[in-house]
């Protein structure tokens, strides 16, 4: 979603990172760790810096290589090539997310080795600022709020009574609309009708899915609820000295004990979101140590060095209890779901396989988390889409601590300033929220997740 700011200079470390991204490799990699979400950019001196020195940094990890190489048909240097060639263009488009706007419509890498990054703007004089920064600029027609706006109306129409036979709607941001797949085209219209949305803005198409969580009853380790249902982890937090992690909402509700891997004792929910969200945080017990790992399945754990969000078209890897790991690409974010327990919103559409058990389980894309596991259609055999609940919103409707390792050290919530989930705001209602403030631009009762940062349909800058 676009985030309100006044037009600016795009920070000159975000082009130094994109233009030697794919020179750079591991460099711009570790670069990149340090853009945390919610903690600003680096300075344009570190930026550089970082790209000036690879051998200042360690390599892509080996297991992740592999397992791209496995899943995307690539070669172990074309595979460090894309991680390098994503990790910058993640930093360019957050730059230039800051520097659009109102006018910033979404960004995507393409080509093998996401050699391409295309940076979508509702202003043709930006076109200028995107290029600098190393970009293809798209003029389209509707920016992200304006999406955004169609699909929080598909999403309440939802909430009210679950769509029969719809099962998934996204912002496709390559497209520059909302595509609504459904089992039937007279169920999508029955959804668009009850919605009240611009047709023109929406694409539906046909689909099979039956998309369920998958719970079966270290990132991507497996633990038991009650005693019985199995989920897995998906990244080590802590809150105020308490440590745990964070996984899927459906997993469990407040209370639910969990024993780990090993059967002993762990610990128990403290919160929980599903549907709406599809989120959860648990709290370890002394027997257990928040790592900054993700298990890797058949070599070695991949370390976790931040939170910054892919552009859409980058690659991301699942590790999960069930199927162990496997990797894709990111299709779409924004996406809202339909499972039988009801619809889920925010959450992000990939090919990465999974199956049931695999909940919860931790989705990163290079060094930087991306979400838990959610759930999906299809399976590891014959191939299918998976769901996954980015991360950040859960860190921060809990004020939890991502535990990280390498240069960057813990990726800390935003502070939350005046803002509050719960609280019932009028239009022109003034809040705070990580140190800026917002006007309400549209009455309505603030839920997690749905901050004035990531929220331009509720809120603009003031």
């Amino acid at each position: 979603m676009a985030r309100p700011t006044s037009s600016g200079n795009l920070p000159p470390g975000a082009r130094a990172v994109r233009r030697q991204g794919a020179a750079a490799g591991a460099a711009v990699l570790a670069v990149a760790g340090l853009v945390l979400a919610g903690l600003g950019e680096p300075s344009s001196a570190a930026a550089a810096e970082g790209a000036r020195a690879p051998g200042a940094h360690s390599a892509p990890d080996p297991d992740l290589v592999r397992a791209m190489s496995r899943d995307l048909g690539l070669t172990a240097s074309e595979a460090e090539t894309r991680l390098g060639n994503e990790a910058a263009a993640a930093a360019t488009s957050r730059a230039l997310r800051t520097a659009l706007g109102d006018s910033f419509a979404g960004a995507h890498v393409s080509g093998r080795t996401a050699e391409r990054l295309t940076v979508a703007t509702t202003d043709a004089a930006e076109r200028s600022r995107i290029t600098e920064a190393g970009a293809t600029a798209r003029v389209v027609t509707r920016d992200l709020g304006a999406l955004d706006r169609v699909q929080k109306a598909l999403d309440r129409a939802a909430a009210r009574s679950a769509p029969k036979d719809v099962p998934v709607w996204y912002i496709d941001t390559v497209r520059n609309d909302v595509v609504v797949e459904a089992r039937s085209t007279s169920a999508a219209h029955a959804l668009l009708k009850r919605a009240d949305v611009d047709r023109d803005a929406v694409t539906v198409r046909r689909t099979t899915a039956e998309p369920r969580p998958l719970a079966d009853l270290r990132g991507g380790d497996a633990y038991y609820m009650n005693g019985s249902g199995r989920c897995s982890i998906g990244f080590s937090v802590t809150r105020g000295g308490q440590g745990g992690f964070v996984t899927a909402g459906h997993c469990g509700t407040p209370g639910t004990s969990t024993s780990g891997y090993n059967q002993q004792p762990q610990g128990s929910f403290q919160g929980s979101t599903f549907p709406g969200r599809d989120y959860a945080w648990v709290a370890a017990n002394s027997s257990w140590t928040p790592r900054p790992l993700v298990n890797g399945y058949g070599g070695g754990d991949v370390t976790v060095a931040g939170s910054t969000e892919a552009p859409v078209g980058s690659s991301v890897c699942r590790s999960g209890s069930t199927t162990g790991w496997h990797c894709g690409t990111i299709q779409q974010r924004n996406t809202s779901v339909t499972y039988p327990q009801g619809t889920v919103s925010g959450v992000t559409r990939t090919t990465v396989c999974a199956e049931p058990g695999d909940s919860g389980g931790s989705f990163i894309s290079g060094s930087q988390a991306q979400g838990m596991t959610s759930g999906g259609s299809g399976d590891c055999t014959s191939g299918g889409t998976t769901f996954f609940h980015p991360v950040n919103p859960a860190l921060q409707a809990y004020g939890l601590t991502l535990v990280t390792s390498g240069g960057g050290g813990p990726t800390d919530p935003p502070d939350q300033g005046t803002w509050a989930a719960g609280t019932a705001y009028r239009v022109g209602d003034q809040v705070t929220y990580d140190g800026v403030t917002y006007r309400c631009v549209q009455a309505h009762t603030a839920q997690p997740g749905w901050n004035p940062q990531d929220a331009p349909s509720l809120w603009s800058r003031a």
